[in-house]
């Protein structure tokens, strides 16, 4: 079951996808984002997500430092709520407070120059948003396996 996430962003829209047993997560693709057209972003994500096969969409929602919500989380809450319309899989907002910096921080520690972190960082930070996802699945998937097993003492 592959999860697909996506990074919205006013000028660009970041989309990484796992594979389908969920261990890999890959960057796809940046599409341009103008906030008028959402209908062609949406089409999109949904095109790529029926393509792909994918059963969850995380959206991430770009909360201020403090967990408060700006205007950007509403715009994204908006851009959700349509996408949810338009699909009949299950579309989540995941916290992605600092991911656009890691985003940017791992392209620069792999050498890229300025005009490859713009044209990436977006779809680097979905992934992000996305390996965050996972890794937090998997940690919850393991603890309720061993709730109610005893521990082996050596």
């Amino acid at each position: 079951m592959r999860v697909m996430a996506i990074d919205y962003g006013s000028r660009a829209t970041g989309i990484a996808i796992s594979d389908e047993l969920q261990i890999t997560v890959r960057p796809l693709t940046t599409i341009k984002t103008d906030r008028r057209g959402l209908g062609s972003l949406i089409e999109k994500v949904v095109q790529l997500a029926r393509e792909y096969d994918v059963k969850t969409i995380l959206v991430g929602l770009p909360l201020r430092l403090d967990g408060t919500r700006g205007d950007a989380a509403l715009h994204v809450e908006r851009f959700a709520g349509r996408l949810g319309e338009q699909i009949a899989v299950p579309v989540i907002l995941r916290d992605e407070r600092l991911t656009s910096r890691a985003a940017d921080e791992l392209l620069r520690d792999q050498g890229a120059d300025s005009e490859r972190r713009r044209r990436h960082s977006d779809q680097v930070a979905a992934a992000i948003i996305l390996e965050d996802y996972l890794a937090e699945s998997e940690r919850n998937r393991l603890a309720a396996e061993t709730q109610g097993h005893p521990k082996l003492e050596v």
